[in-house]
């Protein structure tokens, strides 16, 4: 079996013509789908994007147990153990956040991978001078403070080395991509993840896709919204969508060189390839820019996935309506070697609904570390929320204390104490870290927190834009069932019931008992996990 796994960042389902969007053209991503099975309701799981790729190497959600962070130590990693079964497993990537802090631990799981360098502010070009005058002359101050030496500074910076289409990090990705399938095209039983930053903001994109979608805005640069409320005019908001429907452009232009690639070389017929993302983005839809900070719309949740399997060629063309999730991707990877999936593995592999269109899960449950959490059953979404998301009383649990961009602070690691494992850990005990309301953890990083918060539950059937909130008893009480049953199964620990006062709410899907979760302040806990 040989793959290729390819990863964009912030591709929305919107902007894909396979899933109706008309706004872009995406005839490259529309001819996979023609070739391949599109999957109609696939979820993000953790959120952001390090969480989300943690998801994807262990196979199980992680942020009821720890923010933004590396892969931790004892986890799975499908790369990892593709590589101890004999399958080579390679990386070609520009995600710059697996080299910072929090980051660590994914790209060297696979046996070799390529890091291409300048996306967004990664520390690349050294300008100790730069043109301050001519940026500030260029990118609009809302987008861009060009005095400042931060990270927004960096990417204009970085920018001034892409004076050619084929310099721009997307299009060096495939090039790396086409590098490592011409030396071992011919060979078996290996992985190739091809991750692309791209669409992810900013969003600059070569001239000639940005002239395909000109907007006529004639203002100095907006290609990098903050993750605030839309305050914009129209016409701003028009140029800022058009900057990301030229990202895509590229991006679909591109994936189309690979689908050429793999025509040209018969490869087809024994090579799996699977196209997805992390996360969407809000693009004011809901009167917002971004991600993670408001509710969890299905602009950022509900992500594409479109799979081609060589041995299911009948099933070209077709949709797949069953839920599943990103975490799912990674017992789905083992199966296609042949590997057995860890005890410690909640996803469930989605061979079965690839095949038959067979159920995989009753429910998709997603969030962002001491945000709201989100569950649906494919036809209702709830967002619960806390009482007061300000408040303190979580724990983050791990043994790598990093948060995006620096370890935890030392005033973070004064309240470590060593607590008893969980049922994914292996038998290795863990720090409990007080999560603070001051830590540095995604999105109190950029001193923002959460935004628009209450409790609301929408009809995606009858409501597919969410539009108005329904109260409907029976279905959350439901969709409240789903989410106990998740947490229960993920060894939620006993303080983030507390927290999200979900005792309230879950009792009516399940027992005290399997509500409590585990208390790990608890001695005769600790005793007892600790054998």
């Amino acid at each position: 079996m040989r793959t290729i796994f390819v990863l964009f960042d912030s591709l929305n389902r919107s902007a894909m013509g396979a899933y109706g969007g008309q706004a872009v053209q995406t005839p490259n991503f529309d001819r996979f789908a023609a070739r391949a099975v599109s999957f109609d309701r696939h979820y993000v799981g953790s959120l952001p994007c390090m969480p989300a790729r943690r998801d994807m190497h262990a196979g199980r959600l992680n942020f009821t147990h720890r923010s933004w962070g590396p892969l931790e130590p004892f986890d799975n990693s499908f790369a990892q153990m593709m590589k101890d079964n004999g399958v080579y497993t390679h990386l070609v990537s520009d995600h710059l956040h697996y080299f910072e802090d929090g980051g660590h631990g994914f790209h060297t799981r696979f046996s070799s991978y390529d890091f291409i360098r300048g996306q967004e502010y990664d520390p690349w070009v050294a300008m100790v001078e730069p043109p301050v005058d001519r940026i500030r002359a260029k990118y609009d101050e809302r987008h861009y403070d060009v005095g400042a030496r931060d990270k927004r500074m960096q990417h204009a910076i970085n920018r001034e080395t892409m004076t050619t289409e084929e310099s721009f990090p997307g299009p060096r990705c495939f090039a790396s991509a086409f590098d490592f399938l011409d030396r071992n095209r011919q060979a078996d039983d290996w992985f190739l993840m091809l991750e692309c930053f791209d669409p992810h903001e900013p969003f600059h994109a070569p001239d000639r896709f940005k002239a395909a979608y000109d907007s006529g805005y004639a203002g100095r640069i907006l290609d990098w919204p903050h993750y605030e409320r839309v305050v914009e005019s129209e016409e701003e908001i028009a140029e800022i969508r058009a900057n990301y429907a030229a990202l895509v452009a590229m991006c679909d232009e591109y994936f189309g060189r690979l689908i050429d690639y793999l025509d040209e070389h018969d490869m087809w017929k024994d090579t799996c390839i699977v196209l997805s993302t992390d996360h969407g983005f809000l693009l004011s839809e809901h009167g917002w820019w971004g991600k993670c900070r408001m509710p969890y719309y299905e602009e950022v949740s509900h992500i594409p996935l479109i799979v081609h399997h060589p041995d299911l060629a009948g099933r070209a063309g077709s949709r797949c309506g069953q839920l599943t999730q990103t975490m799912d991707l990674m017992p789905t990877f083992l199966e296609l070697y042949g590997i057995p999936v860890p005890a410690e593995v909640t996803g469930r592999s989605i061979l079965p609904a690839l095949a038959e269109d067979r159920p995989v899960r009753d429910a998709a449950v997603f969030g962002v570390f001491s945000g709201p959490i989100g569950v649906t059953d494919g036809h209702h979404v709830l967002y619960h929320y806390p009482p007061d998301i300000t408040r303190e009383g979580l724990v983050e649990y791990t043994l790598a204390p990093a948060h995006m961009t620096a370890p935890f602070t030392v005033d973070e690691l004064r309240t470590a104490r060593l607590v008893p494992p969980f049922d994914f850990t292996k038998g290795v005990p863990v720090l409990g870290i007080d999560a603070t309301r001051d830590a540095k953890r995604v999105p109190n990083n950029d001193g923002l927190g959460f935004g628009d918060p209450g409790t609301r539950l929408f009809d995606l059937d009858a409501d597919p834009r969410q539009q108005s909130p329904v109260e409907k008893a029976e279905v959350s009480a439901a969709l409240y069932g789903h989410l106990e049953r998740e947490l229960r199964i993920h060894d939620t620990p006993a303080e983030v019931y507390r927290w999200y006062d979900l005792n309230s709410q879950t009792t009516k899907g399940g027992s005290d008992e399997t509500i409590a979760g585990t208390d790990r302040s608890d001695d005769a806990a600790r005793r007892q996990r600790a054998g």
